[in-house]
């Protein structure tokens, strides 16, 4: 299942950034343009927004 398309263009990161998020429908992640932080979305397209269970999208470590 894909992400919906309103809900790409209304979400924004969670951080103090509140930057515009990238779709990659191949990893199944919503992607930081500023802080480098990927958001899991899961089968159902319900993306995960909690900055403690993102990963930095440099290492595969949670930050």
């Amino acid at each position: 299942m894909t992400l919906d398309p309103l809900l790409r263009e209304i979400l924004v990161c969670p951080t103090e950034h509140h930057a515009r998020l990238e779709y990659d429908e191949t990893a199944s992640e919503l992607l930081c343009t500023e802080c480098d932080r990927a958001y899991a979305v899961d089968p159902d397209g319900i993306p995960n927004m909690l900055i403690d269970d993102a990963r930095r999208r440099g290492s595969a470590s949670a930050s």
